[in-house]
């Protein structure tokens, strides 16, 4: 770091100090509304979301082989293969717009293209098939419909474009990544284990995040009932598996991979989730910086300019699994427009100020940027024209 560059971080942190408004009982409140949004991630998230996936993610990058991510995800495989397989993956994950941090850094430095990359990025949170359907019954039938095809289509489109974006500079990567010698821990083990361990790990992700629906009937609420238990029990195949399956030289492999992600992801992301606390406050709870009822002035009727406010602070905001379909109830009984509400169904759950500096780590600026934005404008136009017709 330059010196000029540790005089205004020293400067910044001055100023800061100098001029906080402490007497304000707003700012005082948005203060303490992020530190409750950031112990309720971790304990709503962290332990059940976040530590299964980082572990999935040291798999991948142990336990399978780099040419297999390249033959289905990179550069030289069919197009329609990689991009259907990510962009319906959301329906089997139905992770956040943070847990589905690690499985994307997972199988991006393995070897997979940037545009089924980001595909996958996207469709993990936002193809969630709980989300579309408790849209459908509690926002109505034809907005549901709306989420379901735009968020396919998105995840879809944005990954070709991607592709097409930085076409030269990911050519590049995926060549230096050929060259590398990388080492694969699966000697011991045939095809069929593998596929066991690696269903075994998603499954206990999938059960320990499985959300509490909004209305205690039907199957969702019924596995909620019994998702510890199934838990539990695939919790006590995977140590089976791990002790008969594998050597002590691979799992510390897999422990020291796993924890290379979790010091680079969760640093940003409870920073992440400090400042969309300070900014926005929880979901639901008017405690932010930012008073919710501007944000709910702005977003009426269906306006570029209310659809595009929509998808911004759907961007920006942090939104666990499900919990945008009552807020956005909410939001619609103060009138909120129709096209607006799917703008932030399209851009909220795929985007989080905390998942921007993640994907910043791993792609850099230029491509969170892109991306972001890509997700933002879409969003826009695809609001607008559904509020209009």
């Amino acid at each position: 770091m330059k010196t000029w560059q540790k005089f205004a971080i020293i400067a910044g942190v001055f100023l800061a100090a100098f001029y906080m408004p402490l007497s304000s009982p707003r700012f005082t409140g948005a203060v303490l509304e992020s530190l409750y949004m950031l112990q309720e991630y971790a304990r709503l998230h962290v332990l059940t979301c976040l530590v299964p996936a980082l572990f999935i993610a040291g798999a991948i990058a142990n336990f399978i082989s780099q040419e297999a991510v390249i033959k289905y995800f990179g550069s030289g495989a069919k197009k329609w293969v990689s991009y259907a397989v990510a962009s319906v993956s959301g329906t089997i994950l139905a992770v956040c717009s943070c847990t589905v941090l690690p499985l994307f850094a997972g199988i991006y430095r393995r070897g997979a293209g940037l545009g089924p990359a980001v595909a996958f990025l996207y469709s993990g949170p936002a193809i969630n098939v709980l989300a579309i359907i408790m849209t459908a019954r509690i926002l109505g039938w034809q907005l549901g419909l709306a989420r379901a095809i735009g968020a396919v289509s998105f995840s879809v489109i944005i990954g070709l474009i991607m592709a097409v974006l930085f076409r030269k500079e990911d050519s590049d990567r995926l060549k230096n990544s050929a060259l590398k010698k990388v080492v694969n821990y699966d000697e011991g083990r045939n095809l069929t284990q593998n596929l066991i361990y690696f269903a075994t790990l998603v499954f206990i992700l999938i059960f320990a995040a499985w959300g509490k629906p909004a209305q205690p009937v039907g199957l969702f609420s019924a596995i909620y009932g019994i998702k510890w238990y199934i838990t539990i029990i695939l919790l006590a195949l995977l140590g089976l598996i791990l002790i008969n399956w594998f050597k002590k030289s691979e799992l510390s492999a897999w422990v020291d991979s796993t924890w290379g992600f979790a010091q680079q992801i969760l640093p940003l992301l409870f920073a992440g989730v400090l400042a969309a606390g300070f900014l926005m406050g929880r979901p639901g709870v008017d405690a932010g910086i930012i008073p919710s009822r501007y944000v709910a002035a702005v977003v009426g009727g269906n306006s570029l300019f209310s659809n595009f406010i929509a998808s911004i602070v759907g961007a920006f905001m942090y939104f666990a699994t499900l919990t945008e379909v009552p807020i956005l109830q909410g939001l619609l009984g103060s009138g909120m427009g129709q096209g607006p509400a799917l703008a932030l169904l399209l851009s909220g759950p795929a985007l989080s100020l905390p998942s921007m500096l993640v994907i910043n780590s791993v792609l850099g600026l230029k491509k969170t940027a892109a991306y972001v934005t890509l997700v933002i404008v879409m969003s826009t136009i695809t609001g607008y024209i559904y509020g209009f017709f």
